[in-house]
């Protein structure tokens, strides 16, 4: 097969030197691969198998486990440090675990590549990780519903909750506004004081699917912000 743009999201140790791979591809999505060589020290294939990397990769084999034949950087990495860091590695963590093996998800490819142009700018992170979140939720048809469980508009001034099996919003006093939930349905995320509503609904519509296990970059933010605290 032809070379194609892909991103590391996740890289262990496999046998003695090679190494088992998620990569974020442009046509074919999420796929796992063999990389001989990856781990051994010194190795091109380790030197080059790093993440937020832009790389060209092709591979062989019609099962799920496939074998890297190419592996060569496409462009500059990433230089991410601190919160920009644990947001990029936030990024890799929830598409390993949320896409499926090749289902193809040429929007999360591109929101991926906005989100490591955004993330070295504190300012434009926040927006570039919803993006991206979003962007995963339409590849897996989970995004949610702004409306009620039967269809119902909502109401601006009726507060709601993000109900996980209907992917709608059921009315809660401690929710969110419905003034606020038709401007993330219209897409209006730059509006002012939106950032944390935005936050609230990703994280509630991908809650479901993420399964019970913490999430270690959101352990390691949650350290980061304590550490922080006087």
């Amino acid at each position: 097969m032809s070379a194609e743009p892909a991103f590391l999201l996740h890289r262990k140790p496999y046998r003695e030197t090679s190494a088992l791979v998620d990569l974020l591809t442009l046509n074919n999505g999420r796929i796992r691969a063999v990389a001989h060589g990856g781990q051994r020290p010194g190795s091109k294939s380790r030197q080059r198998l790093q993440p937020f990397t832009p790389l060209f990769v092709s591979w062989r084999g019609d099962r799920e486990l496939k074998r890297l034949t190419l592996m060569e950087s496409r462009g500059q990495t990433a230089l991410l440090a601190g919160e920009g860091l644990l947001c990029g590695l936030y990024a890799n963590e929830i598409a390993t675990r949320l896409l499926p093996l090749e289902l193809p998800a040429a929007d999360v490819f591109a929101f991926y590549t906005a989100l490591l142009e955004a993330l070295p700018k504190p300012a434009e992170r926040a927006l570039g990780l919803r993006r991206y979140e979003w962007a995963l939720l339409e590849s897996l048809e989970a995004t949610p519903r702004f409306c009620t469980p039967e269809g119902h508009m909502l109401d601006p001034q009726t507060r709601y909750r993000f109900d996980s099996q209907s992917r709608a919003f059921l009315p809660s006093g401690q929710g969110l506004e419905g003034r606020t939930l038709r401007y993330i349905e219209q897409g209006d995320w730059d509006h002012v004081g939106l950032a944390n509503a935005l936050k609230s609904v990703m994280r509630a519509a991908l809650a479901p699917h993420l399964g019970s296990t913490a999430l270690r970059s959101r352990e390691l933010m949650l350290a980061m912000a304590h550490r922080r605290q006087p």
